[in-house]
């Protein structure tokens, strides 16, 4: 009698077959989901409204119109709110922020096209917290409109935050690469995305609840450039979201590290800490 013999490269192999069969389907369900969501759109996903417009973005037009770009003063390098007093504009040294005056960032500028909060925060969320890609398209164009600020000549790169692979495996895609690619169309021939310039060597806390300086301790050394390709070159760092800027300031150190001409921030949206002089704003001009 023949006695069957079964390896542990068979077990590989069934796992990997398994798991090629599995992926048609998972696909076809996506696509499924997708089509049914465009046929038969449901409410609007930030104010509930019904949805009259076929859409693969479950957002109405008056929400997706309320998403308004920054206004105000705000600082040359980083773009905090600037705190202003009366109906004088700053001027010199004081249109940079006093932390960028303290202590200047390895970029030359960081640009954000809104404020992190309403339609916009949420839209953010649609896409990074609930896998609703489409949303990329429309944040993606906003996105183009921040680069567009930027003093850009010749051709540059966009190069998105990278994610841990652990974390890559468990969300199933970058938002900062979905969102720099949507940009370059929108952008043209003269910037390409090149995601794999920057790897995260190791996987990072996350940042909410942490204090700038743990935020900068937890970052430093997670970053690697992993090819040459990266001397004389303009590199514009996709993010979704600018908070301290510790994450965007650690991609430009190791990039400037490695050769890189100058290195630019754009994210789509901006945590604006300036909100907090708006009531000293008030009563000054109470007082005056």
């Amino acid at each position: 009698m023949r006695r069957a013999v079964f390896s542990s490269s068979d077990g590989r192999i069934r796992g990997l077959a398994a798991q090629a069969e599995a992926a048609p389907i998972a696909l076809m369900r996506r696509a499924a989901a997708s089509l049914f969501n465009t046929v038969f759109p449901s409410d609007c996903r930030l104010c509930g409204a019904p949805l009259t417009n076929i859409s693969r973005l479950p957002v109405c037009g008056l929400c997706l119109a309320s998403v308004r770009p920054m206004e105000g003063e705000l600082c040359l390098i980083c773009s905090e709110r600037l705190f202003t007093f009366g109906d004088q504009p700053p001027a010199g040294d004081q249109r940079i922020c006093g932390l960028c005056r303290h202590a200047r960032p390895p970029y030359q500028r960081a640009v954000a096209y809104g404020e992190y909060s309403g339609e916009l925060r949420e839209l953010l969320h649609l896409l990074k917290y609930e896998s609703m890609q489409p949303a990329a398209a429309f944040l993606g164009g906003l996105l183009a409109q921040a680069i567009g600020q930027l003093p850009l000549n010749g051709q540059y790169l966009l190069v998105p935050v990278p994610l841990h692979r652990e974390r890559l495996r468990q969300r199933g895609f970058n938002q900062a690469e979905l969102l720099a690619r949507a940009a370059q169309r929108c952008l043209g021939a003269r910037c390409r995305v090149d995601a794999g310039i920057l790897r995260r060597a190791r996987a990072t806390d996350s940042q909410t609840g942490l204090t700038r300086h743990q935020r900068r301790a937890n970052v430093r050394g997670a970053f690697r450039v992993t090819r040459p390709a990266v001397a004389d070159q303009t590199i514009v760092v996709i993010d979704d979201v600018f908070t301290t800027g510790i994450t965007a300031s650690e991609c430009a150190r190791v990039l400037m590290r490695a050769g890189a001409k100058q290195v630019f921030v754009a994210t789509v949206a901006r945590v604006l800490k300036g909100e907090v002089a708006r009531p000293i704003q008030s009563i000054a001009a109470a007082s005056a």
